[in-house]
């Protein structure tokens, strides 16, 4: 759902046994945002005059999705369409279905880290060091959103490619001995560097430290 707690309340609306007009006082309007200023949009000419009623009420919650869904983002979405069709407009669009261009455009959604461990590259550590056995283990453990901050540490971006993850090509380096330093990265080689730190305590309070402090230099 775009609105959950929007959602609920149009269907309490329909759903209503009571005057809906005296009970909701809600008229043909939708409280919006332009340039983060508040304001409020008619959803039809005179929706200010207009009380929502028992019998109008259904006609109001088409009109509020509409705008949601449509006329409220379609400024946006025409900018949008017209800068994509500037740069990729040609045949070859035609054949990509709404799914493909979604992907194309936002990256795949779902984060397959075990897809990402398989295809990645060492330099200067192997794969059974006890630092990126570490690693893994609190890379894993991490919520949907300390991966995307990874992601957008290590490679510059907080999706998954086109194909998953597992066509990322993540190196990790290893900076040094065991030490307090922070890893760094190198996002135009997908390269994550630290030292070789021999605890798991210290694995996870550097790299979340190094991910969670990662702004600047057009990360964020």
């Amino acid at each position: 759902q775009v609105d959950p707690e929007l959602a609920r309340g149009l269907a309490q609306l329909l759903e209503f046994d009571g005057d809906v007009e005296v009970t909701f006082m809600a008229t043909f309007t939708v409280a919006a945002t332009a340039c983060g200023e508040p304001k409020t949009v008619e959803l039809l000419p005179g929706g200010a005059d207009r009380p929502v009623t028992n019998e109008s009420r259904e006609e109001y919650v088409r009109l509020v999705v509409e705008h949601i869904l449509l006329t409220g983002v379609r400024p946006a979405f025409d900018a949008f369409r017209r800068g994509l069709l500037t740069l990729c407009d040609g045949p070859a669009l035609s054949f990509l279905s709404p799914e493909e261009l979604e992907e194309l455009v936002c990256g795949t959604p779902h984060l397959d880290f075990a897809a990402l461990q398989a295809n990645t590259r060492y330099d200067g550590f192997r794969e059974t060091d006890v630092t990126v056995k570490h690693f893994w283990e609190v890379v894993h453990a991490y919520s949907t959103d300390e991966k995307r901050a990874l992601l957008a540490f290590a490679t510059g971006c907080d999706r998954a490619p086109v194909g998953g993850l597992g066509k990322l090509k993540l190196i990790l380096q290893k900076s040094g001995p065991d030490s307090m330093a922070l890893p760094h990265s190198h996002t135009c080689f997908n390269l994550l560097a630290m030292p070789a730190y021999t605890s798991r305590g210290k694995m996870r309070d550097r790299l979340g430290i190094a991910i969670h402090n990662a702004k600047g230099f057009g990360l964020q």
